[in-house]
């Protein structure tokens, strides 16, 4: 089985993340794990600690795949698999959202995709192969979306800072009301070395790249890495 991390900062990019991608991809080697998803936060903390404008979106994009492009280089170096995602966050609230499979240029408008919200950036999406997860939708302060402009949610965060107030049983409970067809992702959601490897999915199959690993998402062709499994 393969292993794979599907929740993971750099510190190239998120504000919040302490670990750059060198160490990343040495401390996920060594940890078993075959494939990683660079889901750097997409919000305004993000473009503060950039100096970006989100209004102005002349260097956005590769100031955002930064993180991504260099796990890509320190991962090759393991043979580790690097599939890009993000984590945005809409003016609305502070929920947090993964996304998968998407094209970059997507997400090459910041402050007209953080004004639209949740609701109307998941009809943007709908119809094509992006898949829109709900990270930790029951952490404090999260407000969980109808699950019909939803892909699917995380049931599972293993964040060491947030696992007595994530409830990610109430998340669990959540998808299993949704039906089989409602994806469920388990993550570690990196940011320090104390978080690496404390969670992600299994499968048998190794996708090649970011749409391969969005496309077998929507098959549910894998296992959660649950502590209780």
């Amino acid at each position: 089985m393969y292993k794979i991390e599907p929740h993971l900062h750099t510190n190239h990019v998120s504000k919040c993340a302490w670990l750059p991608a060198d160490a990343l991809a040495g401390l996920y080697h060594a940890a078993g794990y075959h494939a990683v998803a660079v889901t750097d936060h997409y919000n305004m903390d993000t473009w503060d600690y950039l100096g970006i404008d989100p209004k102005d979106p002349a260097d956005v994009m590769p100031r955002f795949l930064d993180g991504f492009h260099r796990m890509q280089e320190a991962a090759a170096r393991f043979g580790l698999t690097v599939y890009l995602g993000a984590e945005l966050r809409f003016y609305e609230n502070d929920n947090d959202y993964l996304l998968y499979g998407f094209d970059p240029a997507l997400l090459a408008h910041p402050h007209e995709i953080m004004s639209m919200g949740a609701v109307a950036f998941s009809d943007l999406i709908r119809g094509t192969d992006a898949v829109l997860i709900q990270a930790h939708p029951f952490r404090a302060g999260c407000i969980p979306l109808a699950p019909c402009f939803l892909d699917g949610i995380e049931i599972y965060n293993a964040s060491p800072r947030h696992l007595h107030h994530g409830h990610n049983d109430r998340a669990l409970a959540l998808a299993a009301s949704q039906g089989p067809a409602f994806i469920r992702t388990a993550g570690s959601d990196c940011h320090r070395t104390e978080d690496v490897g404390r969670s992600g999915i299994c499968s048998a199959k190794l996708p090649a790249d970011s749409a391969a690993f969005a496309a077998m998402l929507r098959t549910g062709d894998f296992s959660c890495m649950l502590p209780d499994a």
